[in-house]
């Protein structure tokens, strides 16, 4: 019966190609992550943190909760924004999602 049951031979010793095996595969992975997820986060950030730096009295701007508005003041964390006629809010300005063109308060 012993026919029926193959022998089990162990592997040889690991060495230093295993170890470079698992290390060029891990470095690729990391290297693929970079350039597909944390550069152009990297780059988004950068572009909302030189928006929020330009921001002036009289720019209209869009927030991240959809309100079309105009900035009345700023101050260095708060934004002061007109959504009517004589009412006004005050957010964060890092709330501020874009800048729109001149007008579009207007045409909307």
């Amino acid at each position: 019966m012993n026919f029926l049951i193959s022998n089990a031979y162990g592997q040889g010793a690991a060495g230093a190609a295993d170890t470079f095996g698992f290390l060029l595969p891990m470095a690729a992975i990391f290297i693929v992550f970079y350039f597909l997820l944390i550069r152009p986060q990297q780059k988004r950030q950068k572009a909302h943190v030189e928006l929020v730096q330009a921001l002036s009295a009289g720019d209209e701007v869009m927030t991240t909760g959809g309100l079309l508005s105009k900035v009345t003041a700023v101050s260095e964390h708060y934004a002061t924004l007109e959504i009517a006629k004589d009412v006004e809010i005050k957010i964060q300005k890092s709330s501020i999602s874009a800048i729109v063109p001149k007008g579009t308060i207007d045409a909307a």
